[in-house]
């Protein structure tokens, strides 16, 4: 028991360390290539901090663990929404681009009500799940909204760097290439330590992905974009937060889905309709007092509600 907790704090660590050395050397290399912040943040910065979620659920599906892949995912995403952005917003209220209220927030709400309908069979499908099939409609998704990036976004590059404030190449291949060694170790480690705890205390996957593991592959998106809130980058900060909970859905998801398809188990509606409602209240949050800005108030009222959502779900 000891050692499983201390083999998860190790994984937990190499699971930080490896994100923030791939996010460094990515980030880079998108500054060299003239990205702008909230490109970056959608995409980059949002892969390198979602790729934790992407190692634990990916060797989850090799154990055919489908309840700790929904739980990691439904659950990281659920984290992010609620207390990575209402951390942030509580520290620094956040001031959002008017792109990012008309597509990729409803694009966030979009994403998930798209995995309701698969994962419950709402299409004809005999068996409530998420299958190869539905997993290529993901994979298409995805690749419909890298291109949206691409040309919407990529274009309203960010300001020239000096050449001296950018890695050398080797240094930032070297960063991605440690930093992605880290995040599959540091994934092992949480996924079978969990397992084992799970299995000594007869907690289910399910609560332990929605809790333990979807907490800890969060950090990385909580730690990157509090610090970059406050170094008044709130382009980087809801846009890793937005990018990553899109890039759970419609990569992680199908990429597991296609190692073995994922069964679904119907308790998961409880939870995405949690997410759901918190990404309507976001939505409508940015219509609320000064536009297009998140405030301390509506931060509290993200962070009181994971709270309680997360009491009933232990108790």
């Amino acid at each position: 028991m000891i050692v499983a907790l201390l083999w998860i704090i190790l994984g937990f660590v190499l699971l930080i360390f490896g994100a923030d050395a791939l996010v460094k050397g990515a980030s880079a290399l998108a500054k060299r290539l003239k990205m702008s912040d909230l490109a970056i943040g959608l995409t980059i910065v949002a892969f390198g901090t979602s790729a934790p979620e992407l190692v634990v659920s990916s060797a989850a599906s090799l154990n055919q663990q489908s309840d700790l892949i929904l739980g990691n995912v439904i659950g990281s995403n659920n984290f992010n929404l609620f207390i990575t952005l209402g951390l942030v917003a509580l520290l620094k209220p956040i001031t959002v681009q008017k792109g990012m209220v008309w597509i990729e927030i409803p694009i966030s709400l979009g994403v998930v009500a798209i995995l309701f309908v698969l994962s419950n069979a709402l299409l004809g499908a005999e068996v409530a799940s998420v299958s190869r099939v539905d997993a290529l409609l993901l994979l298409v998704l995805f690749a419909g909204f890298m291109f949206y990036i691409y040309k919407g976004l990529a274009k309203e590059s960010s300001e020239d760097i000096p050449p001296e404030k950018i890695y050398p190449t080797i240094k930032m291949i070297s960063f991605m290439v440690l930093g992605l060694g880290g995040l599959v170790l540091g994934g092992h480690l949480v996924v079978t330590s969990a397992t084992d705890i799970a299995m000594s205390f007869g907690v289910s996957d399910k609560v332990i992905g929605l809790t333990i593991v979807a907490a800890g592959t969060s950090l990385p998106e909580l730690v990157t974009s509090v610090v970059a809130a406050l170094k008044n980058n709130a382009d980087i900060a809801i846009g890793n937060v937005i990018g990553s909970n899109i890039f759970n859905v419609l990569l992680i998801v199908p990429i597991s889905a296609l190692i073995h398809p994922i069964a679904y188990n119907s308790s998961f509606n409880l939870d995405l309709f949690v997410l759901l409602g918190g990404s309507v209240f976001l939505f409508i949050a940015m219509f609320m007092g000064k536009a297009k800005r998140l405030d301390r108030w509506e931060a509290l009222v993200l962070i009181f509600s994971f709270v309680g959502y997360t009491l009933y779900m232990l108790f």
